[in-house]
């Protein structure tokens, strides 16, 4: 957070000083890294929260509820530098010829950026955090941005001036389409939608593989978060004693969460299979 506050002021006086407004919508993009590690931080402190009375299920989703609000801020913050690239770029008068200070400034913030996305990302794949991965991609597209940055840069200094609102809207289109994917993912995850294809695939076979499992009758997951409930229906031989029945449950169960850590809670019914 602090090294995207200096970075953002950095690219806002090389923006200014520079004449670049590619720059200047840069800084602001960086800016709104800012704002948005401070959402992710919240968001992450409050779904590690444990379950209370009031939230028997835990907090998971407040995660989500974090990467709604970034992928809002994004949107909000594309949108807004599409428009005033656009302003720029059908006004030629006020276009002017960026600096070396403006060109200093992209390159610095791509390589900066792009080490921050990969550190982002190797902690949110470590701890499986979407709010955290969706800040990874925000450093992503910020380097993107400023690839398009620097194209715009110089080739204004080349003479084609209208090559810097241009970077402008192309900063916009990077920032949008991140916007709108983490909204969407975390939309998904709301909505208590089932586990992927392969997940619910590797989840039958395991099950089929424990002893005195002969068949299953019904496997339903839903997504929590980044966890996921399994509630599952398995078929054990009709003659077997109550407890005999509920030690197979038991067994099951235990052997699901030992594999699949992702599982937050796992629902076991017995049948009897003919």
């Amino acid at each position: 957070m602090i090294e995207n506050l200096i970075l953002s002021i950095f690219k806002f006086l090389a923006g200014i000083y520079g004449h670049s407004h590619a720059m200047l919508s840069d800084s602001i993009h960086s800016m709104s890294d800012v704002i948005s590690t401070v959402i992710v931080m919240i968001g992450v402190h409050f779904s590690s929260m444990k379950e209370d009375n009031e939230h028997p299920y835990g907090h998971e989703r407040m995660e989500c509820i974090a990467a709604m609000i970034l992928s809002v801020l994004l949107v909000f913050t594309g949108l807004q530098i599409g428009y005033n690239s656009l302003l720029s770029l059908f006004d030629t008068q006020t276009i002017m010829i960026p600096s070396m200070i403006a060109l200093i400034a992209s390159v610095v913030s791509i390589l900066t950026k792009e080490m921050m996305y990969w550190y982002t990302r190797f902690h949110a794949k470590k701890i499986h955090s979407s709010a955290l991965m969706a800040d990874a991609y925000h450093h992503r597209s910020d380097a993107l941005s400023s690839i398009g940055s620097l194209v715009g840069i110089a080739g204004a200094m080349l003479g084609y001036t209208f090559l810097d609102p241009l970077a402008g809207i192309v900063i916009c289109v990077f920032i949008l389409k991140p916007g709108v994917t983490i909204f969407y993912d975390a939309t998904t995850k709301m909505i208590d939608h089932s586990c992927s294809n392969e997940i619910t695939h590797q989840l039958r076979l395991f099950i089929l593989q424990q002893q005195n499992v002969e068949c299953i009758d019904s496997l339903k997951t839903r997504m929590f978060g980044e966890k996921y409930y399994v509630d599952l229906e398995i078929g054990v031989q009709e003659d077997l004693s109550l407890k005999e029945a509920h030690l197979i449950a038991h067994k099951v169960h235990d052997a699901l969460e030992k594999e699949f850590p992702d599982i937050k809670h796992c629902m076991i019914h017995i049948n009897p299979h003919l």
